[in-house]
């Protein structure tokens, strides 16, 4: 269970845990730019919820959806890529 953050610049994704580990978040959890979190609860499991990114005006943006559900549906409608869990990481 994770919180997620994207880089706004790259569209990278990544666990508060992994930024902590990595060195590119503070031993508190802080990130800053151009890691931003992704709104959504904070347990989340990539097993119940998709990560998705969309590039829009020069930037990446994020969100969390339930997968298989009509939201998720309607981002991959709207131009929104599943972020694959394998590539979860800075």
């Amino acid at each position: 269970m994770a919180v997620f953050f994207i880089d706004t610049s790259s569209g990278r994704v990544a666990t508060q845990r992994q930024l902590v580990d990595a060195g590119i978040a503070g031993q508190d959890g802080s990130v800053a730019p151009p890691w931003h979190r992704i709104q959504g609860t904070r347990d989340a499991s990539t097993m119940w919820y998709a990560v998705m990114r969309k590039r829009t005006r020069g930037v990446y943006i994020g969100a969390l959806v339930l997968r298989h559900g009509g939201q998720h549906s309607s981002l991959l409608d709207d131009g929104w890529a599943e972020v694959p869990i394998d590539e979860i990481g800075p």
